[in-house]
């Protein structure tokens, strides 16, 4: 199966940033309130989940837009190696 040059895009970084891993980790707690949530059969804790999901998506976002995305102008976001 022959494929053309575009399909092997080199990425050096692979999302490493300070965004990406701050909303991964806030994304990522939520989503354990929320399997807690489920197990406890508490429908207030499930909402609560799904905000700190929300959260993490505009933190994510936002530090994005600040700089600290993978395309970033700050120091701490251009020296992923």
């Amino acid at each position: 199966m022959a494929g053309s040059a575009d399909e092997h895009v080199h990425h050096e970084n692979h999302g490493n940033s300070v965004a990406a891993w701050t909303a991964v980790t806030i994304i990522t707690l939520g989503f354990l309130v929320g399997c807690i949530a489920v197990i406890i059969a508490t429908v207030w804790l499930f909402w609560a989940a799904v905000g700190i999901c929300l959260i993490g998506v505009v933190a994510g976002k936002v530090l994005a837009l600040m700089g600290f995305g993978i395309h970033g102008s700050t120091p701490a976001a251009a020296d992923v190696s």
